[in-house]
């Protein structure tokens, strides 16, 4: 599976791309169905406490399927958005199953 990641107006992190990278990969292994995969990372200065912004894009056959979470800190708005995205991708693997 291939990921693109995208900082956007704040710095690019190595550790956060490599720890992104692997929970990416934990559910690649998972779900063998999957093509891609799109990172973003932002920041919302208009949020006082929750400004750390994490979406991801995963490509699959059928509809691409989307999931974006916001918490105190990145690590948290990863692990968040893939547990939102497993749930999204269990649902799609009954559908695969039924053909």
């Amino acid at each position: 599976m291939t990921i693109n990641f995208q900082y956007v107006n704040i710095d690019t992190s190595e550790w956060l791309s490599e720890y992104t990278a692997e929970k990416l990969n934990n559910l690649s292994d998972k779900y063998q169905f999957l093509i891609s995969a799109k990172v973003f990372f932002k920041e919302d200065n208009n949020e006082p406490v929750n400004s750390k912004i994490c979406n991801i894009q995963l490509s699959l056959p059928g509809p691409q399927i989307f999931a974006t979470s916001n918490e105190k800190n990145y690590e948290m708005a990863v692990k968040e958005t893939i547990s939102d995205l497993e749930k999204q991708l269990k649902k799609r693997k009954e559908v695969y199953k039924t053909f």
